[in-house]
């Protein structure tokens, strides 16, 4: 059973074309480790949105973002909205669906967010 701390502690890794998804209950058994993410793209794709105080809070916030994508090499579809509504979409490309890496960046940036 994956824990909060496993995703927090877990490094991201490539998945190359072929390898597998996360199976529809393995999904289920992480989505409540992160609060906030609701499934998107029937179930292949992770959904973080979130309305800050003001334009300059989502940029800082993107940015800090960034670092952690960088630094794991797993980026996020980035958009904000109406100049404060940031909404992050994660998917593990390369296999078209979700994997622990969408997981993984999940929890850290959850954890940025205090």
């Amino acid at each position: 059973m994956t824990t909060l701390n496993d995703l927090l502690n877990g490094q991201c890794h490539e998945y190359a074309k072929g390898e597998p998804t996360l199976t529809p209950a393995a999904v289920q058994e992480r989505l409540p480790l992160v609060p906030g993410w609701e499934l998107v793209d029937d179930g292949k794709g992770l959904r973080f949105t979130e309305r800050k105080a003001d334009f300059q809070t989502v940029i800082d916030f993107v940015v800090e973002v960034a670092k952690i994508a960088e630094e794991q090499k797993h980026h996020p579809d980035i958009q904000v909205r109406s100049y404060r509504t940031l909404q992050l979409d994660f998917s593990t490309h390369s296999i078209g669906g979700l994997t622990d890496n969408d997981f993984i960046m999940a929890a850290r940036i959850n954890a940025l967010r205090g």
